[in-house]
């Protein structure tokens, strides 16, 4: 069976289930009332500590919160974002490889690495949109119907000022008791991302009734819309899968 055949993550059980899921509850509207209710978004206050915009050369940010799927297709929604590469972040180059990850045994967690526009979207406002709606930050290592290592929640900083910044973040959050539960998010430095395989690239928009997608997916961007519109773009930010490995 070929990669792009095999696009099942390894919660192989879950994924032979969402087709009679999707014939209970139909794949049309119904479904979508049911997954817009399901999918919890909260917003919470912007970071205190953040840096200003400014013109500058384009910036990149690397966060794992999940099911890259979902986690790529809310970015790619963001205003100021240029491009959105769903890979592998937190272990060796020689094991960033999708079957290899979803052992869970590699270090590598599912992640998305942001090249943004500083003058149009700031790292905290990036930040903002991650804890907001792209996952919940109290989860440990697992988002929704995924567990494992690889699922977990982390920001990878490239440069001290996200480290601050991210760092000051978490503990404002936590400070104010914004969740009903402590945000796990590990704060790291980055060591290397590694690119998916092309077929993960933009999957949300390729395969928009996916019963996944609609269940958990696609009611993050609707939650982003309304939410954060001020930062809310219509149009996606795609990746060009020939230019992903």
């Amino acid at each position: 069976m070929s990669n792009e055949e095999h696009t099942v993550k390894d919660t192989t059980w879950l994924r032979v289930a969402w087709p009679a899921v999707a014939l209970l509850f139909g794949i049309g509207a119904q479904l979508w009332q049911h997954s817009a209710a399901a999918e919890q978004a909260l917003l919470v206050a912007a970071p205190a500590l953040d840096n200003p915009k400014a013109a500058g050369a384009l910036q990149t940010a690397v966060l794992s919160g999940g099911c890259f799927w979902g986690v790529q297709g809310v970015f790619e929604h963001v205003r100021g974002v240029r491009k959105v590469l769903s890979g592998y972040a937190g272990g060796e180059r020689a094991t960033a490889e999708y079957e290899t990850v979803s052992s869970g045994r590699t270090g590598h967690a599912e992640s998305v690495q942001i090249t943004f526009d500083p003058a149009e979207v700031s790292y905290g406002e990036l930040l903002r949109v991650f804890f907001s709606v792209a996952h919940d930050p109290t989860q440990l290592n697992r988002q929704g119907p995924d567990s494992g290592t690889q699922y977990r929640s982390e920001i990878f900083y490239v440069d001290a000022t996200q480290q601050k910044i991210a760092t000051a973040y978490i503990g404002q959050l936590n400070g104010s008791h914004a969740y009903s539960s402590p945000i796990v998010t590990r704060v790291d430095p980055l060591k290397g991302f590694y690119a998916a395989e092309g077929y993960h690239q933009d999957y949300l928009v390729h395969n928009p009734m996916s019963p996944y997608i609609v269940y958990n997916d696609l009611p993050k961007i609707e939650n982003l819309k309304r939410l954060l519109p001020a930062v809310y773009r219509g149009e996606p930010a795609l990746v060009s899968v020939a230019s992903t490995r």
